[in-house]
């Protein structure tokens, strides 16, 4: 069966604040999600994600602005739509099950309009998509925290909801499972056509998760972007620190387009903007330049010489650090079958297509 979906924005919130006393959590926050989207909150702790989200659910009032869902408002000052109207579903982070319903009574919570025989077929169908066929007349207690995890979305399925939120769904659950459970659920999803807002502090569950994702700090979303921008496209500092592994390093700008590090001469496709308002980086102005792990790379044939300070074993490959000869560090990710030891020196030559440069501080 195909799922057919409109193009109407299915949440938008604008300029959305929140306070506690005095003290501002949410600052102004504006972005709008289509309906199929799904979404992620991605930023560190205490940076305001949860209690957006919670906004977004009907749980807090706004102090500012306006959400709306389904093109209705269902939250502005001084008046909201109840949690229970706003035909949003919830997956919470510790799962939420009733410990004395089986499987099937959980999913099937609810479930408030349609005949008995609707109702289980509808729970029938959901736990057949999310991988438990089967396991109806189980308990909570007797399935693993991956299978729990697996209920309560369903049960968030189950009503068919304008919107899904998802709070830290997967901290509970070993790497390991985190990383299957985030694709599995992702399939899902679309496959049921819904939309859905992940909030979550891991950038792996939100790249393997999320079409589009907005990066917070301080209250605020400093970058909402595709993955692939959010990694080699920030907007600040802190996206392309927060973003991946990488370090920063000095560097010079040649001209508009070119920028000299130690390693060598870095090309931009685009003209770099390293000064505050200068459309073009000018000639001689000192630049703090990001290199990501695959940006240097091991080469024995090199005359760049680099020292291994650590080394982290990934299996295919080691991730190394390395001081170069001005003390400055860098990462490189390296295929394991460069097993180098610690304080030996090894050859290193720059292989990036591209500069990520902010002003210095």
């Amino acid at each position: 069966m195909q799922i057919i979906i409109d193009c109407m924005a299915k949440l938008e919130l604008k300029a959305v604040v929140q306070r506690y006393g005095r003290q501002t959590i949410v600052s102004g926050v504006d972005f709008s999600l289509q309906a199929g989207s799904i979404a992620c909150l991605l930023g560190p702790s205490g940076c305001g994600k949860t209690t957006l989200l919670r906004c977004i659910a009907g749980f807090e009032e706004v102090a500012g602005g306006e959400i709306r869902i389904h093109d209705q408002t269902v939250s502005k000052p001084g008046w909201r739509v109840p949690p229970e109207q706003r035909q949003v579903g919830m997956v919470f982070q510790d799962y939420a099950l009733f410990p004395h319903l089986t499987v099937e009574q959980n999913v099937g919570f609810g479930l408030v309009r349609g005949s008995a025989s609707e109702k289980a077929a509808r729970v029938a169908e959901l736990l057949g998509t999310v991988g438990l066929a089967g396991q109806g007349r189980r308990f909570p207690h007797e399935l693993s925290g991956g299978q729990q995890q697996r209920v309560a979305l369903a049960r968030a399925l189950a009503p068919r909801p304008e919107l899904v939120l998802l709070d830290e769904p997967f901290s509970n659950l070993d790497v390991d499972l985190r990383e299957r459970l985030s694709v599995e659920v992702r399939e899902i999803l679309k496959k049921e056509g819904m939309t859905a807002v992940l909030v979550t502090h891991d950038q792996h569950e939100a790249f393997a998760m999320a079409d589009e994702i907005g990066v917070m700090a301080d209250g605020r979303i400093q970058q909402w972007d595709t993955p692939y921008n959010l990694y080699h496209r920030p907007a600040n500092r802190f996206v392309a620190d927060f973003v991946g592994k990488g370090v920063f390093i000095p560097g010079k700008v040649l001209d508009g387009n070119h920028v000299q590090i130690e390693l060598g001469v870095l090309n931009s496709g685009v003209p770099m903007e390293c000064t505050q308002g200068c459309d073009t980086c000018g000639k001689g102005c000192a630049v703090d330049v990001l290199l990501r792990p695959d940006d240097v790379v091991h080469d024995d044939g090199s005359p760049t010489q680099a020292e291994v300070l650590h080394k982290a074993f990934r299996g295919a490959d080691i991730l190394y650090t390395l001081r170069l000869a001005s003390g400055v560090e860098v990462l490189s990710l390296v295929p394991s079958h460069h097993n180098h030891a610690l304080g030996e020196r090894i050859g290193v030559r720059l292989e990036a297509d591209h500069v990520i440069a902010f002003p210095q501080p």
